[in-house]
């Protein structure tokens, strides 16, 4: 028994029909992101606002896809669509109707339209590629950027500095408006990807191979970046910011970032010490100094040794970290009893194994319990530090 024509149409058009409502719906949603994506519309169904000279390039070529494959679309659909209707069997219909057995000049049109579209497109995508990919002879500011689980370090070779951060708020990588910018990018561990959406721009970031490329910010503003390749259980945290200011402001801040990084700890706010034999002054000398360790190991590489640390209230403290882990670690200490409390001292993140590090800080004031952490793992590696009186 033949099923029903007119049925199987049907069935057709209604799965057809949820198809292209679930795309729609799927390229129409929302950022999910808990991130913000900076003073840019970001992008969605169309490309959104673009700042970067390379990025419009790319932008630029998306209407122009996105017009020739709706109309591809519509031809090939209308076709099908109007043919299933037009040649339908009808219930008086008892005998086949005439077979055609080919058609030339048919043929030779189907064969000929396509490949001149598609060689249109590819000459219209290596011509937008070759630019996106010149490189210019003296970039005017480079950045070499690290990625590893599961944060971002930024380096500025010629300015002699560096940042690393972590979480939703990440580092801040600042850039002058207008300027060339050559941004070299390597991983430390596995595979990450680069990612900024404004910048209608991503490429991955490889273990033992440096990607580069180049981009020039045509707006000031700040927009978000994160990694877009799964590289962990602390991926959906990896994120990072990029700020877009004039020279002047941006030379500014270079400046700034010099005299902090160079600056020499201040002195004790307690003073020098009373002569000998004198009074002790006032409230009292401070407790005692106290020296806490932790430590990561091969065995367990994402977990402190020992996640209990115990203090003197307004004490000063040395904090002492072994990494001697395969992976980058450091210990951050916070005036509260979770990492949404202030911190009050950090070490840098480093990669292990055998990487020792030490930093010292005064006890909170007030008894209580406290909190500490990897900047890296901050959802494995956590434990408290317990200031008694």
């Amino acid at each position: 028994m033949h099923p029903d024509p007119r049925a199987c149409l049907r069935r057709s058009i209604s799965l057809g029909v949820l198809g292209l409502g679930t795309l729609l719906l799927a390229a129409c949603a929302g950022q999910t992101s808990q991130q913000t994506t900076g003073d840019a519309a970001p992008p969605n169904f169309l490309p959104g606002e673009v700042v970067t000279q390379q990025g419009r390039l790319s932008a630029d070529l998306y209407p122009i896809i996105f017009v020739i494959a709706v109309a591809v679309f519509l031809l090939v659909e209308g076709l099908i669509i109007y043919i299933a209707f037009r040649y339908r069997r009808r219930p008086t219909d008892r005998d086949l109707p005439t077979q055609t057995h080919g058609n030339n000049m048919l043929e030779i049109a189907w064969t000929i339209i396509p490949a001149v579209i598609v060689t249109g497109l590819f000459v219209l995508a290596m011509s937008v590629l070759f630019q996106i990919e010149a490189r210019a002879a003296d970039p005017d500011v480079e950045v070499d950027v690290t990625g590893f689980q599961w944060q971002w370090t930024f380096d500025y070779p010629e300015e002699d500095l560096s940042f690393t951060g972590a979480g939703v708020d990440g580092p801040e990588m600042v850039l002058p408006v207008g300027e060339t910018v050559r941004i070299r990018l390597q991983a430390q561990d596995v595979i990450h990807s680069f990612y900024v959406p404004q910048f209608f721009f991503k490429r991955d970031v490889v273990p033992g191979r440096v990607n580069e490329f180049e981009v020039l910010v045509e707006r000031p503003g700040t927009f978000g970046g994160q990694c877009a390749e799964f590289c962990g259980l602390a991926h959906s945290d990896m994120f990072f910011t990029v700020r877009a200011v004039p020279r002047a402001e941006y030379d500014t801040w270079v400046a700034a970032e010099q005299e902090r990084a160079n600056a020499t700890p201040p002195p004790p706010a307690s003073g020098p010490p009373p002569p000998s034999g004198g009074p002790p002054p006032s409230g009292g000398a401070p407790p005692a100094g106290t020296v806490v360790e932790t430590a990561t190991t091969p065995d367990a590489p994402l977990a402190f040794t020992q996640t209990a640390l115990q203090v003197t209230a307004g004490a000063s403290v040395t904090a002492n970290y072994l990494n001697d882990s395969n992976l980058p670690h450091n210990i951050a200490f916070f005036q509260g009893p979770d990492p949404s409390a202030p911190r009050i001292a950090a070490t840098e993140v480093m990669p292990g194994p055998g990487n020792q590090q030490s930093i010292s800080f005064t006890a909170p004031s007030e008894p209580g319990s406290y909190y500490f952490h990897c900047d890296v793992h901050a959802q494995q590696m956590i434990g408290t530090f317990e200031v008694t009186p």
